[in-house]
């Protein structure tokens, strides 16, 4: 079991927004288990935040940019992917400004701020998501494809293919997330230079230097073009070196670009918002496929989530049999709704049911048609919450359970004579004052057939 992480003290870094032109302040702060990544404009009033969540990408033109109720955060993944390299779940990033500074266009200065502070491990459990079948996206007007297939570690390849003598077919891998930092990080981001006249034209890379991006030439530079890239710039001389890279600029390695791409890979793919156990392979990424795949990946993790059955072994000797869950509740045949307790910690609690033709329910719900009342598995998954709840107490015969409220109360399928029916119920906050707020859900025949919030009281008995 992996435990979450988040930084052990804040650090701050200041540099240029790449695409404002800005002096930024960046602040990283540790957070709150399950806080996940979230950017806050101290800038603005009520400091807003923005969660790095793939559905409020809303442009991704020279980076992933997000936005949420008007709020924005431009060019977000250099620095995501470095909390991501560097094994980090939580953390809280204060800007003063919408962009991130660029600093030498890669996650390099991001990853030496996080070790200076070092990392800390929280007390909770990391989530995953485990990739069992092969998922994919394309992006059929740029051949961009990319896919996750199943794999014990989180691997990414990523392929590109500029189609260019100066840049041609370039590959790079990623075995294990441990090799972000010493063979990605400092992977800086690159532009062709037709691609960077058309952003100096648009009032685009206003911070933008020749420190910060890797700039090939994959056309005749003339006069005009070769003044304004020394204005912009603010150098006397600018050449092109024999291997086809403006000015001076030296190469980490040879597939620079390659890597930088994986790194962007990884710092979008950190918006679906969990780990992945699988290997992604990119061919000929960029932020649109990647963002639009992890859009497609959350919203097949949220359908997931919601199905998810436990899994419990039949052969096994149950937690608590009837006998044993008769000594905790108070309810009794016909009303006693659960069989069996599989599983319980103190977060959590599974139960189940078999469903019989021979309930008293079935009697009037329907004669000629069968079918469990909806009340009646919550009803259910109250009395499987209740078995938790009551279990915190050293004499729970001497208590009863009072409903208080039910929220969100969704019937998904019908439950029918033979079917075995598993609850599962899971605290949204601690109990405190016998009083127990959870998130429950019932299963059968594979399928999530009910899920509502409930919250209920314990209360002593009066003799």
């Amino acid at each position: 079991m992996y435990k979450q992480k988040t930084i052990k003290e804040e650090i701050s870094l200041t540099g240029v927004g790449l695409h404002t032109g800005k002096e930024v302040k960046m602040t990283f702060k540790p957070a709150p288990i399950n806080n996940g990544f979230t950017f806050v404009r101290v800038d603005l009033e009520g400091s807003p935040i923005i969660e790095a969540d793939a559905n409020y990408v809303v442009n991704t033109q020279r980076g992933t940019n997000l936005e949420k109720l008007g709020v924005k955060i431009q060019t977000s993944e250099h620095v995501l992917a470095a909390f991501v390299g560097c094994d980090v779940d939580n953390v809280i990033i204060e800007l003063n400004e919408s962009e991130p500074p660029i600093m030498d266009g890669s996650s390099k200065f991001f990853v030496e701020a996080i070790e200076k502070v070092g990392v800390v491990e929280q007390d909770a459990e990391r989530k995953y998501y485990e990739v069992k079948e092969v998922i994919s996206f394309i992006d059929e007007s740029t051949g961009g494809e990319i896919l996750v297939m199943p794999s014990d570690e989180y691997q990414v390849t990523a392929m590109v293919d500029f189609g260019t003598k100066v840049l041609g077919t370039q590959n790079a891998t990623m075995k294990n997330i441990s090799e972000f930092k010493s063979e990605i990080s400092n992977s800086r981001t690159f532009s062709f230079l037709h691609e960077l006249e058309t952003l100096l034209d648009n009032g685009l890379i206003k911070g933008g230097d020749l420190n910060n991006a890797i700039v090939y030439v994959d056309k005749e530079i003339s006069e005009s073009t070769m003044e304004n890239l020394k204005k912009a710039f603010g150098k006397d001389k600018i050449s092109v070196k024999p291997n086809g890279i403006l000015d001076n600029l030296t190469l980490h390695y040879p597939n620079e670009a390659a890597r930088h791409k994986l790194l962007d890979v990884v710092g979008d793919l950190a918006l679906i918002g969990m780990r992945i156990k699988g290997k992604v392979i990119a061919n000929k990424p960029g932020h649109y496929v990647n963002t639009q795949f992890a859009k497609k990946l959350a919203k097949i993790i949220k359908i997931e989530q919601k199905n998810q059955v436990p899994v419990f072994n039949l052969n096994l000797e149950p937690l608590m049999d009837i006998h044993k869950i008769m000594n905790i509740l108070p309810h009794r045949p016909p009303f006693l709704l659960i069989d069996r307790i599989i599983e319980m910690s103190e977060n959590h609690v599974v139960g189940m049911k078999n469903v019989t033709m021979n309930e008293n329910f079935f009697v009037g719900h329907f004669p000629d048609a069968p079918v469990m009342p909806g009340v009646l598995i919550v009803e259910a998954m109250a009395q499987t919450g209740g078995v938790l709840v009551l279990s915190t107490v050293p004499d729970p015969e001497n208590y009863l359970t009072y409903f208080m409220k039910m929220d969100n109360v969704k019937f998904k399928h019908k439950v029918l004579p033979g079917d075995t029916l598993i609850f599962k119920c899971d605290l949204i906050t601690p109990i405190r004052r016998g009083i127990c707020h959870m998130q429950a859900h019932a299963f059968a025949n594979g399928k999530l057939v009910a899920e509502a919030e409930l919250m209920a009281q314990i209360a002593k008995k009066i003799n």
